[in-house]
């Protein structure tokens, strides 16, 4: 008796061609039990219901019956040799098939997406460094104004003088683009701190110096990388007028400004849960750079493809959390929805490069044998369970989404790959004094 004949080809790194051959006799079976299901149902004028010969069937219903005689065909071929091939698609099958011909066999092929098959390598023996941060003084006396100014006061500023930097003003203002004022550049009574850098770089610069009832023309061009192509690289006229003028008064750093807290009972406490929180802070944020480090440098000795379908899904997952911070931040659903599907081309690089980085520590884990244990799941539950102060049997139900506990599992074997890559690495430790500011290499 002929064999069904499967052949399966590497279209690229990352897409696989399975075409098969399925003998005659093959499709004869799955037709013949198609047109039974068919008969079992089909009411045709003049015959017994169940009693339709085959050839009145073929007749009215031949492609019907074929249509689902091939998928019937491919779905069970088709993911057959996947399960004996051991072969994990990422991706719905391509099918491509010319039909059923009597006394023939029906040829199909199915192209999709798998993971890339690669050896992983450059990580050993890797030479790093790594910054020891030690809190500086500068550092205390920055965070301690921040929490002074959680307290902070706002006076009118009584005297005739220059709006300067950390003065709170009132502006109305209106820009022009193209001759045209768009509402999304119009703003009355508009409270802005002068030095947040809010607004587009230059405006803020421009309203310093100037007092109370002034008026005055700005010209400034936005930024080329503004989120909003249409005015991205535009120079824009604004019409600004400062209408009021208030500064910030902030508590003396006292023990009379302890009272403001329940957990402190000095200063001298204060000031110590301040140094030891950004001690935490300045710790996990050399982890951080050391661990971009490691995927920097393994990322450039392994070249290998990213599946498209993964990059799409990272993606997905970048505009929605996109789109859900924008509507915490009082933006109405469809823009923040039209918001968030602007940028997918301006997320694909940092897609791409968060798939590879997951695909590379996922090949490592393979290749060393590192597993995440079900002990080691719970202790994380339980972690997580204590940071947020809650039930454990809370947590632990919510992790039996299985997504969610997808994210868990990966974020539990990178960290071991990354623990595993730094125990064999030659790291040099760098002394620097005071927290690594946003931006810096």
């Amino acid at each position: 008796m002929e064999e069904l004949s499967v052949q399966v080809e590497d279209l690229s790194q990352v897409k696989k061609k399975m075409s098969f051959e399925v003998p005659w006799p093959f499709v004869k079976d799955e037709l013949d039990s198609v047109y039974r299901d068919i008969g079992k149902k089909a009411k045709i004028k003049g015959f017994r219901q169940g009693k339709i010969p085959r050839k009145m069937l073929e007749s009215y219903f031949k492609a019907d019956a074929e249509s689902e005689a091939i998928t019937n065909i491919v779905n069970k071929y088709y993911w057959q040799e996947l399960d004996n091939r051991g072969i994990v698609t990422l991706s719905r099958p391509e099918i491509e098939q010319d039909g059923l011909k009597e006394n023939a066999s029906f040829s199909f092929s199915a192209s999709f997406e798998t993971e890339p098959s690669f050896e992983p390598q450059g990580y050993t023996d890797i030479e790093l460094e790594k910054i020891n941060i030690s809190i500086s003084e500068k550092d205390m006396q920055t965070r301690l104004t921040e929490i002074r100014k959680m307290f902070a006061t706002m006076q009118d500023v009584t005297e005739e003088r220059p709006a300067r930097t950390g003065d709170f003003v009132m502006i109305d203002f209106q820009g022009t683009l193209d001759g045209e004022a768009p509402p999304e550049m119009k703003g009355t009574d508009y409270m802005l701190e002068l030095g947040s850098k809010r607004f587009i770089p230059g405006f803020e610069e421009e309203v310093e110096g100037m007092t109370v009832n002034q008026t005055k023309e700005v010209r400034l061009t936005f930024p080329a990388d503004y989120h909003e192509k249409k005015i991205a690289g535009k120079e824009v006229f604004f019409t600004v007028t400062l209408k009021g003028l208030k500064e910030q008064t902030l508590p003396e750093l006292d023990e009379d400004f302890i009272k403001n807290f329940d957990k402190y009972n000095s200063l001298e406490d204060l000031k110590n849960d301040v140094r030891q929180t950004m001690e935490e802070q300045s710790k996990r944020q050399s982890d951080a750079k050391l661990q971009e480090k490691i995927m920097d440098v393994i990322l450039s000795a392994n070249e290998f493809e990213a599946p498209a379908t993964l990059v799409e899904r990272q993606i997905f997952y970048m505009m929605a959390d996109t789109q859900k911070r924008m509507r915490g931040a009082g933006m109405d659903e469809k823009s923040a929805m039209d918001f968030s599907f602007k940028m997918h081309d301006q997320f694909k690089p940092e897609a791409l490069k968060t798939v590879r980085a997951f695909l590379l520590i996922k090949k490592i884990a393979e290749k060393e044998g590192i597993t995440v244990t079900d002990e080691e799941i719970d202790d994380q539950i339980k972690a997580i369970a204590a940071n947020y102060q809650t039930d454990y049997e809370v947590v632990r139900q919510a992790y039996e989404d299985e997504e969610r506990m997808g994210f868990l599992k990966t974020e539990l074997m990178e960290k071991k790959v990354f623990d595993f890559i730094q125990s064999r690495a030659n790291i040099k430790i760098v002394e620097q004094e005071g927290l690594i500011q946003e931006g810096q290499q």
